[in-house]
């Protein structure tokens, strides 16, 4: 049976190095599939243009518009899709709070997440792969490990909201057919952000880095997590089919702890790179806050949304060990990027993480 796989933000990190993967890998074959690259940019435009680009002689990409904003937008955009591959939106200012009263100033990322699942849903899409992120992970203390519900991290809970949100839909008259929301890796080049907003070239000139607290990561690079989704979406029909009510498919696509690195250690492999020093200073979570607000000159509300990663990062949420990353990968012959190819890459070359926005 034909398939048509559609991703919504085909442009972005994630979903244009997922829909790299199709083309590079030979994994949509023309014959049987059809790719479909959602984008809220409008026809005409540049990014519209560049997505069309993306096919050859054999594969077409076809480019539809689809805007978190315009559910009716996504409902159409969605007609004959078989397999939606959700990433996550990246406005994370949807989830900051007012940091003198704690109230919400948005009404968090999973409203958004929210109306793309209801509007595949009425447009008939089959299977629903969403891209969550790779916090709450755990060991319990008889050996069992994986993944969890709750985190400390802030950026973590729209993703958890919008996987129970699934999970709820699941648990209904099953409005598809497989649903898989998969924990995807933190990205090797968002190490900036998690380094203080350092410059990802290398050139900021702080020799010493306030955080409000350290842990291992199971970096992982963005290029590795695209093949790897790729290969979930093109999965024989039942692959992730549910194993009963309220269940979906959950997993973490990520490199494994052997390879983990603290942020410290970060510090040391840019230091290298760049020739010049760079210390980890921990502090508490007020003076974090304080300094980057106060010091740095950064907005309060998305200083203290991101501070509580570094709780997590202490808990060991962020210390993975799921081998399906290195299984998917195999598939195509290629092993996981070692992180610190990644940090001299983007030291030496020029960068590419600026220090902003969420990891995932």
């Amino acid at each position: 049976m034909p398939e048509t796989i559609a991703i919504l933000g085909a442009s972005g990190k994630l979903g244009g190095a997922t829909l790299a993967a199709l083309l590079a890998h030979d994994l949509a074959p023309p014959a049987t599939t059809t790719i479909v690259a959602l984008t809220s940019s409008a026809p005409g435009s540049a990014k519209w243009a560049s997505l069309a680009s993306q096919g050859g002689r054999e594969v077409q990409v076809q480019v539809r518009h689809a805007s978190f904003e315009d559910p009716a937008s996504l409902e159409a955009a969605l007609q004959g899709v078989t397999t939606f591959f959700l990433v996550s939106t990246p406005d994370i200012a949807l989830d900051f709070a007012d940091p003198a009263t704690g109230a919400p100033l948005g009404p968090g990322r999973d409203a958004h997440h929210r109306r793309a699942i209801d509007a595949a849903a009425r447009a008939g899409v089959r299977r629903l792969v969403y891209s969550s992120l790779a916090f709450a992970f755990a060991r319990d203390d008889d050996g069992a490990m994986g993944g969890r519900d709750q985190s400390r991290a802030g950026v973590m809970r729209a993703h958890l909201r919008t996987e129970a949100y699934l999970r709820e839909i699941a648990s209904g008259a099953p409005a598809f057919k497989e649903v898989v929301a998969i924990r995807e890796g933190l990205y090797s080049e968002s190490w900036p952000l998690y380094l203080g907003y350092f410059a990802g070239d290398g050139s900021d000139a702080r020799s010493a880095v306030k955080l409000a607290g350290d842990g291992k990561v199971c970096w992982t690079a963005i290029a590795d997590l695209g093949i790897a989704s790729a290969l979930v979406l093109v999965a024989p029909p039942g692959t992730y089919a549910s194993s009963g009510s309220g269940a979906i498919h959950s997993f973490y696509l990520s490199t494994r702890p052997a390879t983990a690195r603290t942020v410290r250690e970060v510090a040391a492999l840019v230091a290298e790179a760049r020739g010049r020093e760079v210390r980890v200073e921990i502090v508490g979570r007020d003076e974090h806050v304080r300094h980057y607000v106060e010091d740095r000159g950064l907005e309060a509300p998305a200083v203290r949304w991101w501070a509580s990663t570094y709780d997590a990062l202490e808990a060991g949420e962020c210390l993975v060990d799921d081998p399906t990353l290195e299984e998917l990968l195999a598939r195509v012959g290629v092993k996981p990027t070692p992180f610190e190819v990644t940090v001299r890459r983007m030291v030496k070359g020029g960068g590419s993480g600026n220090g902003k926005g969420e990891s995932s």
